[in-house]
């Protein structure tokens, strides 16, 4: 498997508000293209997309822009890259045909290993979550608790 361009952006995004989640006042699409380096117009057609999915929220005015629907330890990165990129699948091979009534020599078996390989992937994928990614880029271990003047 490999994540799109479309899934990194949106994760690193996501990642950004996560970051500064503590802020009072939304996170504006030029703040947020400028925090992570992502390009303003192809950020703004994702974070509209990850707003239709329900990862965040988003404010119109001078003082608008862009918060986290919920809690950082709510969104995995399985539900961001599903968002905008679709189903997390390794290919369209099809299920395996039942009672051993394999079309095509070696079809069903390898069909039923990227079944495998594919949850597997998902199962990854939704194990890691934003506030998980949170502790990483602040240098902690995964639910490690931040200890003040740090």
């Amino acid at each position: 498997m490999k994540v799109s361009t479309r899934g990194d952006y949106a994760s690193r995004a996501l990642l950004s508000l996560a970051l500064h989640q503590g802020s009072e006042r939304p996170t504006s699409v030029t703040e947020l293209s400028r925090r992570t380096g992502l390009p303003q117009p192809y950020l703004e057609q994702i974070l509209l997309t990850l707003k239709g999915a329900g990862l965040v929220t988003s404010r119109r005015g001078a003082s608008g822009g862009y918060i986290l629907s919920r809690d950082p330890s709510q969104i995995t990165l399985a539900q961001i890259v599903s968002a905008v990129d679709g189903p997390l699948t390794l290919g369209n091979f099809g299920a395996p045909h039942e009672n051993g009534a394999c079309e095509h020599e070696g079809q069903c078996v390898l069909r039923d290993v990227w079944a495998q390989v594919g949850s597997h992937m998902r199962e990854h994928l939704r194990s890691y979550t934003l506030a998980d990614m949170v502790d990483r880029a602040r240098g902690m271990a995964p639910g490690e608790q931040q200890v003040a003047g740090r």
